[in-house]
């Protein structure tokens, strides 16, 4: 058999698990959720003898410490694999939720249910992590998941994997109800994006390379978790001790994720108040600044930020700065430059922050906290299948939710149309 015929044939036993999970009753899917999560404990030494292998290849290909630490597991991060597992277990089920009734003149009850997407495939980079959040959400909502990660990531991504289908073959659920792909070329990738009889959604996480081309080559609807330009503006009439801690935890905390902030704006009335503190206190954190003119003129010894730096993503510990005259211009640069995703303000002034999220067509819109907390474990979701900076089917952080449809489940005594 070819390699593309074996690829459909995993897709289709995919396809297949997900009609029985479909119909798995909330009481079986948290209990193998709890299983799961013991079983990731339980599996630690091998999950983390195999993601070692994974930081040796990275530190040979001269990984960025950023994209390093998305890539590095420890002890206290598989356990917050296994507690976002128990997170999700504890969240409410939405699969046969009436999301709306409708009874009709004639006596038809026409309910609105939530029912699970089908077949999900998920193309995604470095993070290990995402291969059990993924599973857990997918499981809990009822959706068969097909998995791909990336080769700096594959032994990693294999000991979890291997270790959450234990679970499965105990709990005697088809094996097929979660599938990872453990070869790294493109080719695989190719054939799954065609076979839309099969897989229902596609959902990559990664850069933007990525993004492009599974949007480019997708037979299957996409929905994209697509690069983070993320904003902060400290307005004229900001608590400026409150803005030094939001921008610092928004671009030092976690530097290579996506929900960092890349882009700082700070209003010219506060400028040189706020920015030489700021930015001493960011370069000896290790961040490096590419300031606009203004901004280099109140700080000296700056780089030069280019017409690029605006649009980058650096997921590292790298930031733009640019001083702006006004709440408009800010908005307007934000519109420009930015990916939709998560973006900040910080001011007293209620006026200003009403227009900020007014105008910010983002996924996520803050006043006064750091773009950090966009994450579904943050959001209250358990855990994400990604974030969504599409407009259809979903935005913000994917939770449960996001990975059912719906369908209209009409009730009638006899009813005949006239």
């Amino acid at each position: 058999m070819s390699k593309t015929n074996t690829v459909i044939k995993l897709a289709m036993a995919s396809k297949k698990a997900a009609a029985e999970l479909s119909a798995l009753k909330t009481s079986k899917k948290n209990a193998l959720l709890l299983d799961m999560a013991s079983c990731l404990e339980r599996g630690k030494k091998r999950i983390l003898s195999a993601n070692r292998k994974d930081l040796k290849r990275a530190r040979k290909s001269r990984l960025s410490s950023a994209l390093t630490d998305r890539l590095r597991l420890d002890e206290r991060r598989i356990k917050a694999m296994a507690d976002s597992l128990r997170g999700i277990a504890s969240l409410k089920d939405p699969v046969g939720q009436v999301i709306s009734t409708r009874k009709r003149p004639n006596g038809l009850r026409i309910n609105k249910t939530r029912v699970p997407i089908g077949v999900i495939f998920i193309i995604y980079e470095s993070r290990p992590n995402v291969t059990s959040d993924c599973i857990g959400l997918c499981i809990k909502s009822g959706n068969a998941v097909i998995l791909r990660g990336g080769s700096e990531a594959i032994n990693s991504n294999i000991a979890i994997f291997d270790t959450l289908q234990k679970s499965f073959k105990s709990f005697g659920l088809p094996t097929a109800s979660i599938t990872l792909i453990k070869r790294t070329d493109r080719k695989v990738v190719n054939t799954l994006l065609k076979q839309k009889n099969i897989i229902d959604l596609v959902i990559p996480r990664g850069g933007e390379g990525l993004i492009n081309f599974v949007a480019r080559q997708s037979n299957i609807p996409v929905v994209k978790h697509y690069k983070g330009v993320c904003h902060v503006y400290v307005d004229k009439n900001a608590n400026l001790n409150m803005a030094e801690k939001i921008c610092f935890n928004a671009k030092v905390q976690r530097p290579g994720v996506c929900n960092a902030m890349e882009t700082l704006l700070v209003h010219t009335d506060v400028a040189a108040r706020f920015l030489p503190s700021m930015i001493r206190k960011l370069k000896a954190a290790g961040v490096e600044i590419r300031g606009c003119k203004k901004t280099r003129l109140i700080t000296k010894g700056i780089k030069a930020a280019v017409e690029t730096d605006w649009y980058a993503e650096y997921l590292d510990l790298i930031l733009s700065v640019k001083v702006v005259r006004t709440l408009d211009e800010a908005i307007t640069h934000i519109a420009k430059y930015g990916s939709m995703h998560s973006d900040a303000i910080v001011t007293d002034n209620k006026r200003n922050a009403d227009k900020f999220l007014k105008r910010v067509d983002s996924a996520c819109v803050y006043v006064n906290a750091s773009t950090r907390f966009t994450d579904g474990g943050q959001f209250g979701m358990g855990a994400e299948m990604g974030i969504s900076t599409e407009k259809l089917h979903a935005r913000g952080p994917m939770g449960l939710e996001e990975l059912t449809t719906y369908k209209y489940c009409v009730f009638g005594n006899g009813q005949t149309r006239q």
